[in-house]
């Protein structure tokens, strides 16, 4: 069963790590918590009676592995696969010093404006095809007019000077007497539309009123870091009259006017104010937050202990907002009672006791997600449909040159990632981009001059690239 075939909210928790499974190689105990915990969403959807769907909370899942292994990524394509906001914090931002600005509750509106790009991108692809039509509509009209001249406008005398326009008491208003230009004939705007459908007007150009994005703000504050201050001050100030859709005229090739006057009309047709209730409600129910290197925060207050202490107050402020609270955001309240919470941490030194028993509490389902071995590196660079090997193989073929892997060249990649790994830091599965970095980097910079059109790699080749690399200390702590 594919994402595609049946709803998300739909599906078993079978059928859900079986998605992952296309995705995610192993870790089957971290697959099927989260399959359980996505499951229980749909479930207290239709429990009865309905009050005591409020009740039931969910089961929020602490991923206790090393780094690599896959514990974002399983949480990342649930999301996607639940088609649910989602975000990813790591804990130990909170505890940086000179950071300021942000407050734990901060991730929390950061995912209401995930939730909100991404229930306005629904309702933009609900309404493309008739927003395809009304732009069409438009830019035929504003063809047709382009190639027809404009009627004289009267001139209005006053003072010795001529103006177009007209005096109303002591004010002149520029082109109030301007008569408007009459309707090009239906005939004239049918042939303008076929020629359109056949991209022969794809080099006519046309004036098109579109929004001015210039922004002041950053020139005024200059700082790196004050992008949010500068997105506030625009929303707020975009409520005032005098702010308000400022336009600005440029002069435009037909495909690129029509993508602006589709992105228009579209914008005409959602209801913004629905989308915010919706996607409110999408946070509260079917959020996902991710909380990575939760075991950095995972001290003790001791005594004389300051990094502690700073560790502590994180864990506290986190505490309500997994308990369930409510954040105030820009489109309104949002109760976190039902947002699930995934923590994650490698747990090398801390481990998960040393939280706070309340936030402890508050994670019931604990999985270990185990170090990656040869084999499972092997799967990696196989198995999953977007697997490195392939994403290369895409890469190159744009310029013309179809790369093939053998089978003993798999394994070698395999056996240089996971020797890699035993000397320098154990970095899991992300060993294989550099690996695989530092084997195609010449094929990579040479593809678009090489003749040939097809490339094996076999375990020979791998070998006389990596080895000089792994065999050099020094180098490889940087190279791989």
């Amino acid at each position: 069963m594919t994402q595609e075939a049946q709803p998300a909210g739909t599906l078993t928790p079978r059928e859900i790590v079986a998605e992952l499974d296309r995705y995610i190689v192993g870790q089957d105990k971290a697959k099927r918590a989260v399959a359980v915990a996505l499951r229980n969403r749909w479930r207290r959807q239709h429990v009865e009676p309905p009050d005591l769907r409020d009740e039931i909370a969910p089961k929020n899942i602490i991923m206790i592995g090393p780094t690599g292994v896959g514990k974002t990524e399983i949480a990342r394509r649930l999301a996607k696969l639940a088609n649910a906001p989602f975000i990813k914090v790591e804990a130990s931002k909170f505890t940086e010093v000179g950071y300021v600005g942000r407050d734990v509750e901060a991730m929390i509106r950061d995912l209401v404006e995930i939730a909100v790009a991404l229930v306005r991108k629904e309702e933009v692809d609900r309404v493309e095809v008739r927003a395809k039509e009304n732009a069409e509509d438009r830019l035929v009209e504003l063809l047709a007019r382009a190639q027809e001249p404009a009627p004289a406008a009267p001139v209005a005398t006053t003072g010795g000077a001529q103006r177009s326009g007209q005096m109303f008491g002591p004010f002149f208003v520029p082109g109030a007497n301007t008569p408007a230009q009459p309707a090009p004939p239906a005939a004239r705007l049918d042939e303008l539309r076929e020629k359109l459908k056949k991209g022969e007007l794809d080099e006519e150009e046309i004036e098109l009123d579109v929004d001015d994005n210039a922004s002041p703000f950053m020139q005024i504050f200059g700082a790196h870091g004050m992008e949010e201050m500068e997105v506030n001050l625009r929303d707020m100030l975009g409520q005032l009259p005098g702010f308000k859709g400022k336009k600005k005229r440029r002069r435009l090739k037909v495909p690129q006017a029509r993508k602006i006057l589709e992105a228009q009309e579209a914008e005409k047709l959602v209801d913004m104010d629905r989308v915010h209730r919706n996607a409110l409600e999408r946070t509260q129910n079917s959020g996902i937050v991710f909380l990575d290197e939760i075991d950095k925060v995972a001290g003790r207050q001791k005594a004389n202990s300051g990094p502690d202490v700073s560790r502590e107050g994180v864990q506290r402020d986190l505490l309500p907002i997994v308990e369930g609270s409510t954040v105030s955001t820009k489109y309104g309240p949002v109760k976190t009672d039902h947002i699930l919470f995934i923590a994650a941490g490698a747990f090398h030194v801390a481990e998960v006791s040393d939280l706070i028993p309340e936030l402890q509490g508050r994670f019931p389902i604990r999985v270990e997600l185990h170090s990656l071995e040869k084999k499972d590196l092997i799967r990696i660079l196989t198995e999953p449909r977007t697997s490195l090997t392939r994403q290369y193989q895409a890469l190159l073929a744009t310029e013309g040159l179809r790369l093939e892997f053998k089978d003993d060249s798999i394994d070698a990649l395999a056996e240089y990632a996971q020797e890699a790994n035993r000397r320098n830091e154990n970095i899991g599965a992300r060993r294989l981009h550099t690996v695989l970095e530092a084997l195609l980097e010449e094929i990579s910079f040479s593809a678009p001059e090489m003749t040939e059109d097809r490339l094996v790699i076999d375990a020979a080749m791998v070998r006389s690239v990596l080895a000089p690399i792994l065999e050099d200390q020094e180098l490889g702590k940087y190279i791989l």
